[in-house]
């Protein structure tokens, strides 16, 4: 097990929350691990970290990995300008992580709970959703409910938007 994953896997167990993890090879983009996904039954996450135009507030979108997010569309639902990809520095600065393994885990990393999490109501349907767990050679499965869990112990700002 990584150090990425341990710091996870002993967060969620901190919590109480069971998980499952499966290794794969490295994988940048939800695309690159559908393979890897075959037979894991659960709302696979596109995570994206974005900026808004001032550079002043952050944002972890979440959405179905087979969904195409306007940034704009979802943007305006905030009421917060334009958004845009955050810099590997920024990601780095704020989840700990590196481009390729965004996900929510990286919240862990983010102190002053500054970066604020947006999720597709459509997440709402699932039973089981999977992340990296900051690291892109694994998947870790939990239930909907635990990953609720999760955030609360973030303490992050969430909000849901319709992607």
């Amino acid at each position: 097990m990584t150090p990425q994953e341990q710091q996870v896997a002993t967060h969620l167990a901190s919590l109480g929350i069971p998980f499952t993890c499966y290794e794969h090879p490295p994988v940048s983009t939800a695309e690159e691990a559908e393979k890897y996904w075959a037979g894991i039954d659960a709302f696979h996450c596109k995570n994206l970290f974005l900026r808004n135009q001032k550079g002043d507030r952050h944002y972890l979108v979440i959405v179905k990995h087979l969904k195409r997010a306007d940034l704009r569309a979802v943007a305006d639902q905030i009421g917060d300008g334009r958004f845009s990809f955050a810099s590997p520095e920024r990601l780095m600065t704020h989840l700990g992580l590196t481009p390729g393994s965004v996900s929510p885990f990286g919240l862990i990393n983010d102190a002053d709970h500054g970066v604020r999490v947006v999720l597709d109501r459509d997440l709402k349907a699932a039973t089981l959703v999977s992340f990296h767990p900051n690291i892109n050679t694994a998947t870790i499965t939990l239930t909907w409910a635990d990953f609720l869990r999760f955030l609360e112990s973030c303490g992050n700002r969430v909000l849901y938007v319709t992607v």
